[in-house]
């Protein structure tokens, strides 16, 4: 004769499942959010393309070989503007070398 499993053997094994599958889901979800993540890393947000990382003054600057735009990561922009406080004309110099080497990468050949 076969035992039919009792209601809290179902039930326990339902819980098992849901708890289960709500796992697997998060896993989905997080690798998704990664991945996503890791394919946005280091890109230009206006264009996409790959970002090239230059030292000015001491700050890293993150720069677009395409659009030419230039990036400050979060407290960057700070940096320099403290720098520039405690030393006359670093503001204006870093802005300067900036400008120049766009216009220098922009004039060469591709």
């Amino acid at each position: 004769m076969v035992e039919k499993p009792s209601r809290n053997e179902d039930e326990y094994f339902a819980r098992r499942e849901a708890e289960l599958l709500r796992q697997r889901r998060e896993a989905a979800q997080r690798a998704q959010i990664d991945a996503e993540r890791k394919s946005h890393y280091m890109k230009c947000p206006k264009c996409g393309y790959d970002l090239l990382t230059s030292e000015w003054h001491a700050v890293q600057i993150d720069q677009c070989p395409n659009c030419h735009g230039i990036w400050f990561d979060a407290g960057e922009a700070e940096d320099v503007l403290k720098r520039g406080e405690q030393e006359r004309g670093v503001f204006r110099d870093t802005l300067l070398s900036i400008v120049r080497a766009v216009k220098g990468s922009r004039a060469k050949p591709s």
